[in-house]
């Protein structure tokens, strides 16, 4: 088979940084260099100017970062839809169940090519964060799952994301693809490593411990916190440095001043140098991640490539494939059984650096690797495809209806308020009036874009 032209789709990709666009980029950069060839398509960012090796194509979007973290682009303005026309494309893959799968079902009636979806997140948690309607929440769900259901192949990032999507209704199959990491195998040099902690005044010899991700509650990270509390009551010295951003940041700040751990942890935000981001695992003594929110935890495979051993729950889907005490450390999901690792080791890190040696050797993949292993399953995919003419649109997508026409609202009348306030308004009492959209009682509906105005203007 001939190289293969892959479009790759996700509504997050750099300058945004999470693990999701961490992914899509090296998908993009692998296949364009040893494999293929890339296309990104993506939600437009204000003054973001792309410099790949790859083609970036970017569609409208709308600024929704107070509701879900990051802008939502906007897939059914046919004038933009027009440049995927002069992409040749084999195959495409989504990397987000909604908007971009919602694109990705688009293109598939232009290009008569097969969609492969990759379901990384539990999208149903989100989705409660920025629905406060649970009649919308079951709406919005329900046409998540519709959607994934049109794609050709489903690929999960561990069994635990896959069963995650079978409990909220997914009917199908799926294969499970594993994420590899960026970082070459081997800690970073001595001297970075000290420079890196003179930087942020981290030159005592007391133990470093490392949070890497979102700054979001649902990462498991009042249970670090609260664990470390106990280390502080037990005379313990200790730094903590949290990486990354979020909308929970400036309330995690302040639980920490009120449990006076101020002096202790320290807060860099992102980091997008990939050099000094591994330079920080590589000066860190344990990487703690209590999450049960993550399906892959890409950050732990990071934290192996350093050295460094992770800290995870039990049975958790970062914890899949991993041996407790060998190349993990496993504990409840609780402060009290973190703090119990934590207060037997002390300032004692021998045990911790063992850990992170076995990771090292045991749990590192590389992307080239797991691309590789995507790139062989696209060829089969290929292979085995027949097109059949569908709707992009139908019924059961009421709620990407919707939600289109909100969006196209909002951005046709951003720069009137009045305007947007009126369309917006509008649009919601032409869904009430629609007879073949999902039903529900229109006290609800109207309540919940009364609460989209006060979130967005």
């Amino acid at each position: 088979m001939e190289k293969l032209d892959v479009c790759l789709i996700n509504d997050s990709f750099p300058p945004l940084i999470d693990g999701v666009s961490n992914a899509v980029f090296n998908y993009a950069s692998i296949i364009q260099k040893e494999l293929g060839n890339a296309v990104v398509a993506t939600p437009e960012l204000p003054g973001v100017q792309d410099d790949y090796d790859f083609q970036v194509l970017r569609y409208p979007s709308i600024d929704t970062t107070k509701a879900v973290g990051y802008r939502t682009g906007v897939p059914f303005n046919p004038p933009y839809l027009t440049q995927f026309n002069e992409q040749h494309i084999d195959i495409i893959h989504s990397h987000c169940p909604i908007t971009s799968t919602y694109l990705a079902r688009i293109l598939r009636e232009q290009t008569k090519s097969p969609i492969v979806l990759t379901y990384h997140t539990k999208f149903d948690i989100d989705i409660r964060k920025a629905i406060d309607s649970k009649l919308l929440q079951e709406v919005a769900i329900n046409a998540l799952v519709s959607n994934i259901q049109a794609v050709d192949e489903v690929w999960a990032v561990s069994r635990g994301a896959g069963e995650n999507l079978k409990s909220l209704g997914y009917k199908g199959d799926y294969i499970v693809m594993h994420n590899g990491v960026d970082f070459t195998k081997g800690a970073s040099s001595k001297k970075a490593v000290e420079a890196f902690r003179n930087e942020r005044g981290i030159s005592d010899g007391k133990p470093i411990y490392l949070f890497v991700g979102r700054m979001m509650w649902y990462k498991g990270i009042k249970i670090i916190v609260d664990a470390l509390c106990e280390l502080k009551k037990h005379g313990i010295d200790f730094h903590m440095l949290f990486i990354g951003d979020g909308v929970d940041r400036r309330e995690i700040q302040q639980y920490i001043e009120e449990k006076g751990l101020t002096d202790e942890c320290i807060f860099t935000g992102s980091i997008s140098d990939r050099k000094v981001l591994k330079t920080a695992f590589s000066a860190s003594d344990l990487f703690l991640f209590p999450s049960t929110f993550d399906t892959n935890g890409i950050v732990v495979r990071e934290a192996a490539a350093a050295g460094l051993g992770s800290v995870l729950i039990r049975n958790s889907c970062a914890a899949e494939d991993t041996l407790d005490g060998v190349n993990t450390i496993q504990i409840e999901e609780n402060a009290e059984s973190l703090a119990k690792v934590l207060i037997q080791a002390g300032n004692n890190t021998d045990y911790f650096h063992r850990i992170g040696r076995n990771a090292q050797r045991q749990l590192y993949m590389s992307w080239k690797e797991a691309v590789e292993q995507a790139y062989e399953r696209y060829k089969v995919v290929v292979e085995k495809y027949e097109y059949q003419p569908r709707n992009p649109l139908d019924i059961s997508d009421s709620f990407f209806g919707m939600w289109s026409d909100i969006s196209l609202a909002i951005t046709r009348a951003k720069k009137n308020r009045q305007d947007f306030v009126r369309k917006l308004r509008d649009t919601a009492e032409g869904i009430r009036q629609t007879s073949d959209m999902i039903s529900y009682r229109r006290t609800e509906i109207r309540e919940y874009f009364d609460d989209m105005l006060d979130r967005y203007l």
